[in-house]
């Protein structure tokens, strides 16, 4: 049998770690909380995203972080979070009727429309300034230190599930645009400064460092 090429290879490694693109495909809603623990039980309202392929098991991710349906309803789905995704995330910060950012996870047959994103998020941003320009708005987020080494200008960050290019980048902070579809397409258009958000760095800069430090 001949070998896979290798982006074969490398395709299936990523399909089996279920990965998404950071293009929103719909907006819904936290609909009921269920508090267990040190843990959570969640159950999102997803409004017009199709899950009429989606099955107990799959993973859906909300506003950035990838989490597993246990549980479909008439109008979402329900899953858990763990105390160490609710203590790296804003999951924990959401109140019934916060808006939430959802992809369904890629397919080998999807377009990659913004970039290979995990959504198994980094570590939590700050919205630090916001300013009109034109029909956009350009966002400067502050990350921590140890986040802001991976960001560069012109590369990819996902932002509360959102692929973005970045634009500018000045110590831990960055800049991004945000032009009307973004802003009418999801819910970055609801933050003001001093929102917190889930930060995705690139991949490829995680793989970079790795392979340096070997």
């Amino acid at each position: 049998m001949a070998a896979l090429p290798k982006f074969q290879i490398a395709w299936l490694t990523l399909d089996r770690q279920n990965m998404f693109t950071g293009i929103i495909q719909a907006v819904g809603t936290l609909a009921a909380v269920e508090p267990r623990g040190a843990e959570q039980r969640l159950r999102i309202a997803t409004g017009v995203l199709d899950l009429s392929d989606a099955h107990v098991g799959d993973s859906i991710a909300v506003s950035g972080v990838c989490l597993t349906a246990t549980v479909f309803t008439g109008d979402g789905f329900w899953c858990d979070v763990s105390g160490e995704t609710l203590a790296r995330t804003t999951l924990g910060e959401l109140h019934i009727g916060s808006r939430v950012n959802l992809e369904t996870a890629l397919l080998p047959t999807t377009r990659l429309g913004g970039h290979l994103v995990s959504g198994h998020v980094d570590g939590v941003g700050c919205i630090v300034e916001q300013r009109n320009e034109g029909q956009s708005l350009r966002v400067s987020v502050e990350v921590p230190k140890d986040l802001a080494k991976y960001i560069a200008v012109k590369c990819s960050v996902c932002v509360n599930g959102v692929s973005l290019t970045v634009n500018e980048v000045s110590g831990v902070r960055f800049t991004v645009n945000l032009v009307p579809h973004t802003l009418q397409q999801t819910t970055l258009g609801d933050n003001v400064a001093g929102t917190r958000v889930n930060i995705e760095v690139d991949l490829i800069a995680r793989y970079l460092e790795r392979l340096l430090e070997r």
